[in-house]
Protein backbone atom coordinates (compact mmCIF):
# COMPACT_ATOMS: atom_id res chain seq x y z
CA UNK A 1 0.00 0.00 0.00
CA UNK A 2 2.75 2.60 0.90
CA UNK A 3 5.68 3.12 -1.36
CA UNK A 4 9.24 2.66 -0.12
CA UNK A 5 11.52 5.65 -0.40
CA UNK A 6 13.27 4.11 -3.71
CA UNK A 7 9.50 3.98 -5.80
CA UNK A 8 8.86 7.36 -4.68
CA UNK A 9 12.20 8.86 -5.88
CA UNK A 10 11.47 6.38 -9.34
CA UNK A 11 8.30 8.41 -9.74
CA UNK A 12 8.96 11.66 -9.05
CA UNK A 13 12.17 12.17 -10.58
CA UNK A 14 10.73 11.87 -13.92
CA UNK A 15 7.88 14.40 -13.26
CA UNK A 16 10.01 16.88 -11.59
CA UNK A 17 11.88 16.93 -15.01
CA UNK A 18 8.85 17.40 -17.38
CA UNK A 19 8.08 20.34 -15.04
CA UNK A 20 11.71 22.34 -15.28
CA UNK A 21 11.69 21.25 -19.32
CA UNK A 22 8.61 22.82 -20.25
CA UNK A 23 9.23 26.03 -17.78
CA UNK A 24 12.10 26.20 -19.59
CA UNK A 25 10.82 26.09 -22.99
CA UNK A 26 7.86 27.84 -21.92
CA UNK A 27 10.08 30.81 -21.40
CA UNK A 28 12.15 30.13 -24.87
CA UNK A 29 8.89 29.75 -26.15
CA UNK A 30 7.84 33.66 -24.50
CA UNK A 31 11.11 35.09 -24.91
CA UNK A 32 10.56 34.67 -29.11
CA UNK A 33 7.50 35.76 -28.50
CA UNK A 34 7.83 38.73 -27.03
CA UNK A 35 10.86 39.82 -29.36
CA UNK A 36 8.81 39.05 -32.50
CA UNK A 37 5.95 41.46 -31.23
CA UNK A 38 8.37 44.17 -30.53
CA UNK A 39 10.09 44.10 -33.92
CA UNK A 40 6.22 43.99 -35.51
CA UNK A 41 5.70 47.17 -33.48
CA UNK A 42 8.42 48.90 -34.79
CA UNK A 43 8.02 48.15 -38.37
CA UNK A 44 4.11 49.63 -37.85
CA UNK A 45 5.23 52.66 -37.10
CA UNK A 46 6.64 55.60 -38.88
CA UNK A 47 10.22 57.01 -39.12
CA UNK A 48 10.83 59.70 -37.60
CA UNK A 49 13.77 62.50 -37.42
CA UNK A 50 13.62 64.91 -34.71
CA UNK A 51 16.23 67.44 -33.32
CA UNK A 52 17.54 66.00 -30.16
CA UNK A 53 20.63 66.62 -27.43
CA UNK A 54 22.53 63.79 -26.02
CA UNK A 55 22.01 63.60 -22.10
CA UNK A 56 23.39 60.38 -20.93
CA UNK A 57 25.16 57.05 -21.90
CA UNK A 58 25.59 54.00 -20.14
CA UNK A 59 26.72 50.48 -20.77
CA UNK A 60 25.66 46.80 -19.61
CA UNK A 61 28.16 43.88 -19.07
CA UNK A 62 26.74 40.53 -18.74
CA UNK A 63 28.93 37.49 -18.27
CA UNK A 64 28.34 33.70 -17.93
CA UNK A 65 30.27 31.02 -17.09
CA UNK A 66 29.74 27.74 -19.44
CA UNK A 67 31.59 23.93 -18.05
CA UNK A 68 32.29 22.22 -20.89
CA UNK A 69 32.43 18.23 -20.85
CA UNK A 70 35.87 17.59 -22.13
CA UNK A 71 39.19 18.47 -20.96
CA UNK A 72 38.87 22.23 -22.08
CA UNK A 73 37.32 23.51 -18.70
CA UNK A 74 35.34 26.50 -18.57
CA UNK A 75 34.41 29.09 -21.15
CA UNK A 76 33.83 32.93 -19.94
CA UNK A 77 31.85 34.74 -22.38
CA UNK A 78 31.26 38.56 -21.97
CA UNK A 79 28.43 40.48 -23.75
CA UNK A 80 28.40 44.26 -23.36
CA UNK A 81 24.94 46.38 -24.51
CA UNK A 82 25.45 50.15 -25.13
CA UNK A 83 22.29 52.43 -24.53
CA UNK A 84 22.29 56.71 -25.27
CA UNK A 85 19.38 58.47 -23.99
CA UNK A 86 18.48 61.79 -25.90
CA UNK A 87 16.48 64.66 -24.91
CA UNK A 88 14.00 65.88 -27.96
CA UNK A 89 12.45 69.59 -28.02
CA UNK A 90 9.46 68.85 -26.09
CA UNK A 91 11.61 67.85 -23.14
CA UNK A 92 11.04 63.83 -23.52
CA UNK A 93 13.82 61.77 -22.75
CA UNK A 94 14.04 58.28 -24.81
CA UNK A 95 16.91 55.91 -24.56
CA UNK A 96 17.92 53.29 -27.33
CA UNK A 97 20.28 51.11 -27.54
CA UNK A 98 23.13 51.45 -29.84
CA UNK A 99 25.84 49.30 -31.48
CA UNK A 100 29.49 49.90 -29.82
CA UNK A 101 30.32 52.00 -32.64
CA UNK A 102 27.46 54.98 -32.62
CA UNK A 103 28.14 54.71 -28.77
CA UNK A 104 31.41 55.48 -29.54
CA UNK A 105 31.30 57.92 -31.90
CA UNK A 106 28.05 60.30 -29.98
CA UNK A 107 29.44 62.25 -26.76
CA UNK A 108 27.08 63.76 -23.96
CA UNK A 109 25.80 66.80 -25.06
CA UNK A 110 25.81 66.27 -28.78
CA UNK A 111 22.81 68.36 -30.73
CA UNK A 112 21.76 66.77 -34.05
CA UNK A 113 19.26 65.01 -35.76
CA UNK A 114 18.06 61.37 -34.22
CA UNK A 115 16.06 59.40 -36.45
CA UNK A 116 14.28 56.46 -35.04
CA UNK A 117 10.98 53.84 -35.82
CA UNK A 118 9.36 52.95 -32.35
CA UNK A 119 11.83 51.67 -29.94
CA UNK A 120 14.24 51.08 -32.98
CA UNK A 121 17.53 53.87 -32.87
CA UNK A 122 18.13 54.17 -36.52
CA UNK A 123 20.47 57.04 -36.99
CA UNK A 124 21.90 60.65 -35.00
CA UNK A 125 23.51 63.18 -36.93
CA UNK A 126 25.58 65.54 -35.04
CA UNK A 127 25.34 69.56 -36.42
CA UNK A 128 27.90 70.88 -37.81
CA UNK A 129 28.69 74.14 -35.88
CA UNK A 130 31.62 76.70 -36.84
CA UNK A 131 34.95 76.82 -35.29
CA UNK A 132 35.22 78.60 -32.38
CA UNK A 133 37.66 81.94 -33.07
CA UNK A 134 40.17 82.18 -30.85
CA UNK A 135 42.35 85.28 -30.01
CA UNK A 136 45.94 85.28 -31.45
CA UNK A 137 46.76 86.81 -28.62
CA UNK A 138 48.69 84.87 -26.16
CA UNK A 139 47.56 84.87 -22.08
CA UNK A 140 50.63 86.41 -20.31
CA UNK A 141 51.65 84.04 -17.07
Amino acid sequence: MFHSPPDIMFSLIPIIFFVVFFLVLGTIIFGIIKSIGQWRYNNSQPKLTVSAKVTSKRTHTSSSIHHDAGDTGTHHVESTSYYITFEVESGDRMEFRVDGREYGLIADNDLGKLSFQGTRFLSFVRYNFPPIERDSVTPSL
